[in-house]
């Protein structure tokens, strides 16, 4: 299989791929490699002891993993152990580099501030992926896979499982028909985080353990002297490495009104919480977004409206007639209520167990694709078809990236909540509206709460005053650190 290696095309830049006019034999499907579905793809996986190993699960047997990569080869060894033909990396960048040619499909499960840059890198090569959720940790990092996808024809698939149930396919499907009518109000809820939250910063370093590269693990953030807080599992709470509860559940939680409501991105948003720090999530979250009215369908309308996310134990009101007793946290952990003008809709993480509040049982078109394999082996299936006849998976990029801003932009009102304003959202643009060149805005560094002989003292540190466009700036589009480098923006 001819290809763009990682190097080559660093140094040509993705305008220059853009330009490309014969795609790499990688992304061509059937007719150029694959005689069968049965013919194997050669896969390797990068972060493979959480999810990836899951991911890796539904894949093995039908197809050859060639290439596995971990920065922490202590977390990884039973993966190592399974797969013992597998070439085994610390660095993607080198296995990208030394099997690039042999690749044709990449598995991503990183921790959520490397996602983009190892997904935009096989991409440019012209690798199929399959990246977990969140997508990615900024704004700007899911606009440009949004456009990679588009500009170089590979097949994509976030990790958010739920989108190849039946249960999601439901719930679109009811509210497409107009059984609960239109809809101007969601509410969505998670038990997470089930990790430590808004904790301050640790104050010692830790030895690195030997099986663990510390400075690959943080890869394009700025590298923090090295604590057990962090790594491994516990990342997720943190800013430079992770997007807390919301992050985290969002992309199963969120997917179904993205998707049944054909959202696109917010006007306006705001956030609270409780106590924001400067490093950590804080422990419980609510959101507010706005959205602009969508064109209408054949039987519903689309009008303007208002989607909340609660987490850490905040919840929405119990509707009005749901049932006395009944848990209003749904199934896996997590809520969604749609508020329509007949009727109210509810599920569970994922789309789960969909029912209305009337308890009547709509009968509606089915118009939703069924996937009958696992999430990742729909990807497969996608990879392995021509360009021509390819059917789109389930959370291509070209529906994952822009429903992915969507959690970026949450976690963006809930770091920009001290400017104690609605956010007004330029989403073409990437850009605020009404923060103004020189307002200001300070985080808190260090919870000082202490009790000294039955005495409250609550001293917190704060930062010195930022300029507030800068930090916004900085949150929506990542600086990274030397030698860390996306490739650029392609002009679709």
């Amino acid at each position: 299989m001819s290809n763009i290696s990682r190097r080559d095309f660093l140094k040509t830049g993705a305008a220059a791929l853009a330009g490309i006019t014969i795609a790499p034999s990688t992304i061509l499907g059937k007719s150029h490699g694959y005689t069968s579905p049965s013919d194997k793809m050669n896969l390797v996986a990068v972060g493979i002891g959480g999810m990836g190993h899951a991911n890796i699960n539904a894949v093995k047997g039908t197809e050859n993993i060639i290439g596995l990569c971990d920065v922490d080869w202590k977390y990884a060894k039973g993966v190592f152990d399974e797969f013992p033909k597998a070439k085994k990396y610390y660095d993607y960048r080198k296995m990208y580099d030394e099997m690039g040619k042999s690749i044709d499909g990449v598995i991503i499960a990183t921790a959520d501030h490397t996602h983009a840059i190892i997904t935009a890198d096989a991409m440019t090569m012209g690798k199929h992926v399959y990246c977990q959720k969140p997508l990615t940790h900024s704004v700007y990092e899911s606009r440009l896979l949004t456009k990679l996808a588009a500009s170089t024809g590979v097949v994509t698939q976030m990790g958010n499982q739920g989108s190849s149930s039946k249960d999601t396919d439901l719930v679109c499907e009811w509210i497409w028909n107009g059984e609960i009518g239109d809809v101007t109000k969601v509410e969505c809820a998670t038990d997470r985080p089930i990790w430590p939250q808004g904790l301050n910063a640790p104050e010692k370093e830790d030895k690195i353990p030997s099986t663990l590269n510390w400075d690959l693990f943080t890869g394009p953030a700025k590298l923090n002297p090295y604590n057990a807080v962090y790594h491994p599992w516990n990342w997720r709470g943190w800013w430079d490495y992770g997007t807390g509860a919301l992050g985290d559940m969002a992309c199963h939680i969120l997917h179904q009104p993205f998707k049944a409501l054909k959202l696109n991105y917010p006007t306006r948003v705001e956030g609270s919480s409780t106590l924001l720090l400067n490093a950590c999530a804080p422990q419980a979250q609510h959101v507010k977004m706005i959205f602009p009215a969508r064109d209408n369908m054949a039987k519903v309308a689309m009008p303007e409206v208002e989607v909340h996310w609660y987490d850490g134990g905040m919840m929405p009101d119990r509707p009005k007639g749901f049932p006395q007793g009944k848990e209003l946290m749904g199934p896996g952990g997590g809520l969604t209520i749609f508020h329509g003008t007949k009727d109210t809709l509810i599920c569970g993480c994922y789309g789960q167990k969909p029912f209305l509040l009337s308890g009547r049982v709509p009968k509606a078109p089915e118009v939703c694709r069924r996937v009958t394999t696992s999430h990742e082996m729909d990807w497969v299936r996608a990879c392995k078809e021509s360009p021509a006849n390819r059917v789109m998976t389930k959370s291509d990029f070209s529906e994952a990236g822009p429903f992915n801003e969507m959690i970026a932009m949450g976690v963006l009102a809930i770091r920009l909540q001290a400017l104690n304003k609605t956010l007004e959202w330029d989403g073409e643009n990437m850009r605020f509206t009404n923060i103004g060149e020189n307002e200001t805005i300070k985080t808190c560094t260090k919870d000082g709460f202490t009790i000294h002989d039955g005495h409250p003292s609550f001293n917190k540190s704060w930062t010195e005053p930022m300029n507030a466009q800068q930090l916004a700036a900085e949150l929506i589009k990542h600086t990274y650190r030397d030698g860390w480098k996306l490739p650029d923006m392609p002009k679709i």
